[in-house]
């Protein structure tokens, strides 16, 4: 298992041709408290870069854009009901959503550990 960056603050865990997204606890700790989630439908096709899913804070509200191309598979049913995972895991339990990789090479262009480190600095 493989956690890839976007310089936009998701996380991408790659298991195979799957990739789970989330939003970093970076992005969350700038957000606020979030009291909302929208997450796209499953089987929607996500092109990389295109908004996929919102969240909303008492601070604003943000789009979490699609790191890679790929169909949504599966979503996290969870934070509709509680949108305050985000900050309370934004790195586990508070994933987004689940892609079925289309273009593995896509994946080049995105931050290891270190790099987002260095980046949110």
């Amino acid at each position: 298992m493989t956690t890839l960056y976007t310089s936009d603050h998701e996380w991408l865990r790659i298991e195979g041709d799957v990739a789970t997204i989330g939003i970093t606890d970076y992005a969350q700790s700038q957000l606020g408290d979030v009291v909302f989630v929208e997450l796209p439908k499953v089987g929607r096709s996500l092109k990389k870069a295109e908004a996929a899913a919102v969240v909303e804070s008492v601070k604003a509200a943000s789009d979490v854009y699609a790191p890679i191309t790929g169909d949504v598979i599966e979503v996290n049913e969870a934070l509709a009901a509680e949108p305050a995972l985000v900050n309370s895991d934004a790195g586990g339990k508070a994933w987004f959503f689940k892609l079925k990789i289309a273009d593995k090479s896509e994946l080049g262009g995105l931050m290891d550990e270190a790099a987002y480190a260095a980046h949110t600095a």
